[in-house]
């Protein structure tokens, strides 16, 4: 799809089409996850970026890209610290993958 933007000359005078094309795509995808309407990912490929390019306007933008809680994190952490990766876990195939 398409969507034609009248812009005042005097506006973008010194850019390129293809730039202002480019700025346009990228805020609106970065609103769009700030809003929560698409994923980290939906957004990167709406901009035209890979995700990790688009990680990094994100952390530009001061836009997190973690969206996890504090108790979540830690709760996260126990689960792994508790894990016995010394003697049980050997890879893929341990159990606690399973889950």
């Amino acid at each position: 799809m398409q969507i034609a933007i009248d812009l005042p000359n005097d506006f973008v005078a010194f850019q390129a089409v293809t730039d202002i094309r480019q700025e346009i795509r990228t805020s609106y995808a970065l609103w769009l996850y700030q809003q929560k309407r698409v994923t980290l990912v939906k957004a990167a490929e709406l901009a035209g970026f890979n995700i990790y390019d688009f990680m990094s306007i994100c952390k530009t933008n001061r836009q997190p890209v973690i969206d996890i809680t504090r108790d979540e994190l830690l709760e996260e952490l126990n689960g792994f610290f508790n894990h016995d990766f010394g003697r049980r876990c050997l890879g893929l195939d341990c159990s606690c993958y399973l889950r």
